[in-house]
């Protein structure tokens, strides 16, 4: 840790020093051909139910995709397994205030494909309304909005060199003629990943090991685009479509070696070759109409859409086995799986103010259905025991209504009181096992934002939610398969929705320093599950090792205290973003009620810091660094080692050409790692992996045209009754 923040603060300070030197011999700053001098907002806003990146002309967006700026957005970290998460809490995606049908590593893979040029600024909402389907906090990307005559544009050119090298274009083009504008985004990616892991399984059983190391070359070759067509009728009326089309071709290739001893002697082992082909695609659609009556400031937002996802992939193992008690044997097993998801969606919603007395009042409704559709086949020597196809179906039709109530009382005291209520009716099915299950719930989401100003430098904020984080359609799925690591996967179709609530505070001082405090618990949740099974193989029996969702019962209580400031100097040329986060969590009914042996109360520091200077020396060379430390601890799973990450990047403009220029240098000085032990009640698994994300890279940007940009930002009464832009 040292041997990063060191070099970093050596690299702050002597721009710091530099600058202010400079600052001091000149008594007026001249003006620099080609810049215009604008008030910039600050680089991070912290607001009563948000916190606020403005990226927008930040050097960290150069040769960047959105995904690469989520990384190191304040408040945001992601774990091993691409999960995104908002002060260690799971998180809802929305773009554009529209809500992604992504998660996991499809949503990882999207964000990609969304270079970071077109940012605006990223909002971290830890106390949502009732507007949004929040499972939890909930980030908002939001991009920028350009609306000056004519064609601008830009393009892009990275490459990056990782383990292995990678290259990523874009195009950009925006066209706006009075009424109307047009937006196209062109990219394509050919990535190369290399991740080396490793496991140590430990079952209670016989006392049995099983050490599990894996090397993993991925690639894929990505191209996308989006359309975003605008047309303002009147005044009043707007309507337009947006497209966008993803998709990417991958192969892989991985290289596995096992040993494992029961009661310390030789029971078996194997080398396991895999290699995977797969083309993944997807297709959104929405058709948006928006009504602003700007005298009244009544509002009406209409979407429909449909999105298509679906994936092809074959894997095919070859495994070398050596076995005490059968001597050695080879075994081949290929896997064709095929997705194909279908999602349609109605939203609308209303705002309007209530009289005169500030009020707000803010009504609206969705309608989701998603028809999902998984075959999965194995063949070549397939265990007698396991089903060799399948094929999977989930549907479901989730209706949801929501109303906030918002109003300023004595001009100090905001309040806003929301209700949400959603009901869902979901079914899935086996076509050859024969399994289903037909399930409908209704849940109400309450929640309620206080806010007193103290005086204009001193407020606190008072928050309370309940949430209810729904099982994803794969992790019902139950056919087993095998995985890179030798072992196997299934869903499991029992699984049930995990209910939270969820209590926040936060103080504002001097409108810099930010104190916030938050308590949540839960009575169960569903996490990653480790089981051994015997299934028939010919004449006898083949024990192994399976992955799994289970549900785990059990109070678990999380206490979270977290400092932040944001700091300016030299005329808003130099920002420094400070945050400081200690957690608490108490496991201990939740280990006792699943006989869990892992640690009962965990307590562990997290810590963040981005620094930027603009325009430095007076030559348009922008520069940022990033640093954050954390510990990805999550349900029946307990870190090891606290994770660190840093990023530093250097960008030179030139005015006159509309060129530039950028070098980022990617966790230089430590390799990020993930080291976790996961506890269940059949034993426990301590895994430890490197990311492929480090090196450097470099980038060109060519931008044409008039490049001025209007913030893509909505009314102080949208923003009241939770709106996201």
């Amino acid at each position: 840790m040292k041997n990063i923040l060191i070099p970093i603060a050596l690299l702050a300070g002597t721009f710091t020093f530099a600058q202010t030197a400079k600052d001091t011999i000149k008594s007026k700053e001249k003006e620099i051909e080609g810049v215009t001098v604008t008030v910039r907002k600050p680089t991070v806003e912290s607001k009563a139910d948000r916190t606020v990146f403005n990226v927008s002309n930040s050097s960290i967006l150069a040769g960047n995709t959105t995904w690469d700026v989520l990384r190191m957005t304040p408040l945001v970290s992601i774990d091993n397994n691409d999960a995104i998460k908002a002060e260690g809490e799971t998180v809802t995606v929305y773009i554009n205030d529209r809500k992604t049908v992504f998660t996991g590593k499809e949503l990882k893979e999207y964000l990609k494909t969304i270079p970071a040029d077109n940012l605006m600024k990223i909002e971290v909402i830890t106390s949502p309304s009732s507007r949004y389907e929040a499972t939890g906090s909930v980030i908002n990307i939001v991009l920028k909005k350009r609306d000056d005559e004519g064609i601008k544009g830009s393009a892009t050119f990275n490459n990056r060199q990782n383990t292995k090298n990678s290259q990523y274009t874009n195009l950009n083009l925006n066209y706006h003629k009075k009424n109307f504008t047009q937006t196209f985004i062109g990219s394509y990616s050919d990535n190369t990943n290399v991740q080396r892991s490793s496991s140590l399984y430990t079952w209670y059983k016989d006392n049995e090991n099983n050490q599990i190391d894996s090397y993993v070359i991925s690639r894929s070759k990505s191209p996308s685009f989006s359309s975003t067509s605008e047309f303002e009728i009147n005044n009043k009326n707007t309507v337009g479509v947006i497209l966008e089309y993803y998709q990417s071709n991958s192969t892989s290739n991985s290289e596995t070696s096992s040993i494992d001893y029961k009661n310390n002697t030789f029971n078996e082992s194997y080398e396991q070759n895999q290699n995977s082909t797969g083309l993944n695609r997807n297709l959104g659609t929405n058709l948006f109409y928006k009504w602003y009556d700007k005298e009244k400031n009544k509002i009406l937002d209409v979407n429909v859409g449909a999105n298509y996802y679906g994936q092809s992939e074959d894997s095919y193992f070859i495994n070398n086995i050596i076995s005490a008690a059968d001597g050695p044997s080879t075994k081949n097993i290929g896997v064709l799986s095929d997705t194909e998801n279908r999602n349609y969606y109605l939203k609308v919603d209303y705002t309007q103010p209530l009289g005169k007395s500030g009020a707000t009042f803010e009504v609206g409704g969705k309608i989701n259905l998603n028809n999902n559709a998984v075959p999965n086949n194995l063949y070549g020597k397939v265990l007698s025991g396991l089903s060799t196809n399948d094929i999977f179906h989930y549907e479901d039709n989730i209706s949801s209504l929501y109303a906030n109530y918002s109003r300023t009382f004595f001009k100090k005291l905001e309040t806003r009181v929301g209700i949400r209520y959603e009901y869902i009716d979901y079914k899935m099915r086996q076509d050859v096992a024969g399994t289903s299950r037909r399930d409908s719930y209704g849940t109400f989401l309450p929640n309620l934002l206080l806010k007193y100003n103290f005086s204009d430098k001193y407020d606190l904020t008072l928050t309370y939610n309940r949430n209810l984080w729904r099982p994803w359609y794969a992790e019902f799925n139950p056919f087993m398969t095998p995985n890179t690591d030798g072992i196997y996967s299934r869903g499991n179709m029992d699984l049930e929705p995990n209910p939270s609530d969820r209590v926040y505070m936060k103080l504002g001082i001097l409108k810099k320093y930010f104190l916030s405090a938050r308590y949540s618990f839960t009575d169960q949740d569903y996490w990653t599950d480790y089981l051994q099974e015997k299934i028939p193989d010919g004449a006898g029996t083949k024990e192994i090792s399976i992955t799994q969702p289970s549900n785990f019962s059990g109070k678990v209580h999380k206490y979270y205290l977290y400092a932040n400031t944001n700091q300016t100097f030299f005329k808003n040329k130099f920002t420094v973003n400070l945050g400081l986060g200690w957690y608490y969590i108490d496991n201990s009914d939740f280990n006792q009620k699943n006989k869990l042996k892992g640690s009962s109360y965990i307590s562990y520091l997290s810590a963040s810091t981005n620094l930027s200077y603009t325009n430095l020396f007076d030559k348009n060379i922008n520069l940022s660094a990033w640093v954050e430390v954390s510990n990805q601890n999550n349900g029946n799973s307990t870190t090891n080692k606290a994770n660190v990450f840093h990023n530093i990047s250097v960008t030179k403009i030139f005015p006159k050409t509309q060129m530039e220029v950028s070098l980022q240098l990617m966790n230089i000085f430590q390799r990020p790692n993930y080291d976790a032990t996961t506890y269940n009640t059949e034993g426990y698994v301590r895994s430890a992996s490197k990311w492929d994300w480090y090196g450097a890279s470099i980038s060109f940007v060519k931008r044409f045209g008039n490049q001025k940009v209007k913030e893509n930002t909505k009314t102080d009464v949208e923003k009241n009754g939770g709106g996201g832009k």
